[in-house]
């Protein structure tokens, strides 16, 4: 149950997160907008940094949707599986992400360490930090699947 508690927290946060980088998200693009054609002058900076935002609403919002259950899903065969069908589907698809998630972490752990001397031309950020959402996102995913799998655990299995 604690570890339940804990993805939730985290998923609050996460979504607070991405209402924020919404918000700025919309509010470079406005300005880009604004100086390109009012002030005919554009922001060099504004293209780079939203696309680092929307990378990161990307992904951060992936494990948002994957928290809410709000990811693509086809139900109809598992919807007549009996309760123990039903619970072991749950078990694989939260097992899947789980080991999705992993895969994430490392790879995006060793990408972001190969990218961590290169700089952004824009910004001139490090780029391990927009690609560090992805191990972090990762990290995230792979809580929200092990308080799946637990609360999937203790649900009993009875059949119909």
């Amino acid at each position: 149950m604690p570890l339940a508690k804990i993805s939730a927290y985290i998923n609050r946060l996460a979504e607070y997160s991405l209402s924020g980088l919404g918000l700025l998200l919309s509010a470079v693009v406005a300005a880009q907008v604004f100086s390109r054609y009012l002030l005919n002058h554009s922001l060099f900076w504004s293209e780079e940094l939203a696309r680092f935002l929307l990378v990161w609403l990307t992904f951060l919002g992936a494990t948002v949707a994957y928290f809410r259950g709000a990811h693509a899903s086809v139900d109809f065969l598992v919807g007549r599986l009996s309760a123990r069908g039903q619970k072991a589907a749950a078990l694989c698809v939260h097992l899947g992400a789980l080991a999705f998630s992993i895969i994430m972490i490392v790879y995006g752990w060793q990408f972001a360490a190969f990218v961590r001397l290169q700089i952004s031309p824009a910004l001139s950020l490090p780029k391990w930090i927009p690609h560090g959402i992805i191990p972090l996102s990762g990290t995230i995913m792979a809580l929200h699947a092990l308080a799946f799998t637990g609360q999937e655990l203790r649900r009993p299995g009875r059949d119909r």
